[in-house]
């Protein structure tokens, strides 16, 4: 692949004191801007989380920006390629927390779980003790996740404590590893189980992501793709697009055996959401598709 044709997307966040986070928002717009970067940045008290893409300089720009701040100079991110803009738009936000917990008194800058890296995490998972929980929501986790790795079947990041009440316990489970897309919420979710009064808690530093840059896929425990939130849909190993695709509908990421499934129709359901459409709501559904094909024809 020649990555000078392609757009560079990178993901990032970093759990760090921000009390002025609101001062922060109108220069940073206005350097992504200038560079003509698009996508989403979360501007919190605990601090910062985002997917941006846009040129190899105007991303470099950015990140330089950022580390421009003392607080944000050991700012990691994650980094890989898409031939389409993945982004329509640039947005900015200011939020109470930038991964949705619920618990404010939750403080990973306070408090926070072992880190282990793309290449210790094999042998961590692998040993009989480990409890591995994928902190990451049911639909994300449907289209992959590692082996062995258990499914708390979430909606949202804000049903994670509903979880640990109903199925963990510590004195029974010792040791427990979280892992999640880029890092976020298991590191988040750490430090929960620490204020929780679990003694060993290890999270996947960087994510599935970091994980599936790094680790060469012969020697991985990954097993199917990974959820991303942007254009892109899923990657696979090396970061690779996947093959999954958004249904038109409900926006559950959707297989090439969901779309042989005779509940699938192109725009109109997929096997996630053919029994809960009514016939009022299956016309609406018809309708809005005519009209999205419709504008997408008209602007090609």
């Amino acid at each position: 692949m020649n990555q000078e044709n392609f757009l560079v997307v990178a993901a990032l966040y970093k759990f760090v004191s921000l009390p002025d986070y609101n001062q922060l928002q109108a220069p940073l717009l206005n350097c992504c801007q200038l560079q003509d970067i698009k996508g989403t940045i979360l501007l919190a008290p605990e601090g910062i989380n985002g997917t941006i893409a846009g040129s190899r300089q105007g991303i470099d720009t950015v990140l330089a920006f950022l580390r421009h701040d003392s607080r944000f100079r050991d700012l990691e991110y994650k980094e890989s390629y898409a031939e389409l803009p993945p982004f329509e738009r640039l947005k900015i936000r200011l939020k109470k927390e930038i991964v949705t917990l619920g618990i404010p008194e939750v403080n990973p800058n306070e408090k926070v779980g072992t880190y282990v890296t793309p290449q210790e995490w094999n042998d961590l998972i692998s040993h009989p003790e480990v409890t591995v929980i994928d902190t990451r929501n049911d639909y994300e986790v449907t289209i992959g996740t590692f082996k062995g790795a258990e499914n708390p079947q979430t909606q949202t990041f804000r049903d994670f404590p509903e979880y640990v009440e109903k199925h963990l316990d510590a004195s029974k489970h010792k040791k427990v590893a979280l892992f999640c897309t880029g890092g976020i919420r298991c590191e988040k979710a750490s430090s929960y189980l620490l204020s929780q009064g679990f003694e060993e808690v290890y999270h996947l530093k960087g994510g599935i992501l970091k994980y599936l840059e790094d680790v060469p896929q012969e020697e991985s425990l990954w097993e199917g793709e990974c959820f991303v939130f942007d254009e892109r849909v899923a990657v696979s190993h090396g970061l690779k697009p996947g093959s999954h695709e958004l249904c038109f509908c409900c926006g559950n990421p959707i297989s090439d055996e969901d779309k042989s499934s005779s509940e699938y129709e192109a725009g109109i359901s997929c096997p996630h959401c053919f029994h809960s459409l009514t016939p009022d709501k299956r016309k609406r559904q018809q309708e809005k598709w005519k009209q999205y094909q419709l504008t997408n024809s008209t602007n090609t």
